[in-house]
């Protein structure tokens, strides 16, 4: 009996300790669950000093390089689901980009696309191995082609995956971004639910607290976000990539979902039209990620096109 009792006092007291933790610093809910995505992708997490600039990235296996470069309100996480698959047969390294994740940001520091792009091509000489195949999502395309427009001896293939940086067709979200305001702002649980709405067509389930943890790390970067916003989707920069397709050799994959409400599935025959040398894959039933809600078929794509 008195076993059971004080059994049953441990329990409770983890059980309060757990709640308390959750209720005060949910990050680490949150933080903790990115360990577990971490382990089960065989993961590991790093530091590099590039330039002036501190990077945080993941690494996970062993063989030729795969680099996967992330997108607007994006973090190296974003690849964890993939890189479970990828790294089978590659070592795949997917960095937070400068100013956003883990990686050093500065406040008068300049995080549009062409700034960006001089940054990963200092990234890519600093792991000291050229990339197989390097991988840019949304934003974190825009950022891969001007690169691979303007410094082609770093690249051996590009994969553009939902990529930003041409004049698709008009839809709701672009509208918003011209207008001057950013649909994917998170302050609340609401707008929360509503972002997770636009880049999936089957949202996936936040269970509090880590819900209440990604609101409170997108609430901090709300001006931050407008900011890059400003460059990568209604400034000078937003379709320079278009004007450097043609200066683009190295064979390009575009890979899109059909159902993409964020850069509308007709940007991928406008980068087609534009590159000399590409090949298009169109996935259903997926929307802006991809990378996420269908890594096994995204993987198979990848591992195709590389070999």
């Amino acid at each position: 009996m008195r076993k059971g009792r004080v059994a049953l006092a441990v329990s409770l007291g983890l059980a309060l300790t757990t709640v308390g933790v959750a209720v005060t610093m949910p990050e680490r809910v949150l933080d903790a669950e990115f360990a577990r995505q971490r382990w089960l992708a065989g993961a590991s997490q790093h530091t590099l000093q590039v330039d002036d600039h501190r990077w945080s990235y993941i690494e996970a296996g062993h063989g030729p390089l795969l680099v996967l470069v992330h997108g607007f309100t994006g973090s190296k996480e974003n690849w964890l689901p993939l890189m479970r698959e990828l790294a089978k047969t590659h070592r795949v390294v997917a960095p937070d980009l400068p100013g956003w994740g883990e990686s050093e940001r500065k406040p008068d520091g300049d995080y549009g696309p062409g700034a960006q792009a001089i940054r990963l091509a200092a990234f890519l000489a600093a792991l000291k191995e050229k990339p197989a195949l390097l991988v840019g999502h949304s934003m974190g395309g825009q950022i891969v082609g001007l690169l691979a427009a303007r410094r082609p001896e770093l690249v051996t293939r590009v994969v553009l995956m939902s990529s930003a940086g041409v004049l698709f067709h008009e839809n709701e979200f672009g509208r918003e971004v011209v207008a001057g305001r950013n649909p994917f702002e998170v302050t609340t649980r609401a707008q929360l639910q509503r972002y997770l709405g636009i880049v999936f067509t089957d949202p996936p389930f936040v269970p509090w607290p880590a819900s209440e943890a990604m609101v409170r790390r997108r609430r901090a970067d709300v001006a931050f976000e407008q900011k890059v916003l400003d460059g990568i989707g209604r400034g000078p920069e937003a379709f320079a990539l278009q004007a450097e397709l043609p200066n683009i050799q190295a064979p390009v994959l575009l890979l899109w979902c059909r159902d993409d409400r964020v850069v509308d599935v007709s940007a991928a025959e406008i980068f087609h039209q534009g590159l000399h040398d590409s090949q298009t894959v169109l996935l259903a039933g997926c929307g802006h990620m991809p990378m996420m809600a269908q890594p096994g078929n995204v993987a198979e794509a990848l591992n195709a096109f590389v070999k």
